[in-house]
């Protein structure tokens, strides 16, 4: 059973990231790099974190992670995305919902990502 964790946005599956893969040594190593630059401190809506705690963390990486996919930034989509999987091991979904401009964050421990397929309507006469 593969172990898949995705984020959404409006309730469509943006990426989806399947734990049973190995992290390569390269993606391991910036993950490194990332939690170094957390450590110095962080920036969640107006307040400066400084050593901000796994849950800060997280709510920070997941603002960035809607930033970078809005702005069509692959790869760092793919190393937030790869960061929330792997800190955050019980983490099933993220799920992110956009209103004009209103925005929510939900980090979902507790429902199972299942995955989404394409349906297709043919017409009828």
């Amino acid at each position: 059973m593969s172990e898949l964790f995705a984020v959404l946005l409006n309730d469509v599956a943006q990426l989806e990231y399947d734990r049973d893969r190995p992290l390569p040594p390269h993606q391991a190593a910036y993950l490194e790099k990332m939690d170094k630059k957390m450590d110095a401190g962080i920036l969640i809506g107006n307040q400066n974190v400084e050593n901000p705690n796994i849950n800060q963390r997280a709510q920070f990486v997941a603002a960035n992670l809607l930033s970078a996919m809005k702005a069509n930034d692959e790869e760092m989509s793919a190393a937030l995305c790869t960061w929330l999987a792997n800190r955050l091991p019980d983490l099933k979904q993220v799920k992110m919902n956009e209103d004009g401009d209103r925005v929510s964050i939900d980090l979902v421990f507790d429902e199972p990502y299942g995955k989404q397929a394409a349906v297709q309507f043919t017409k009828m006469n």
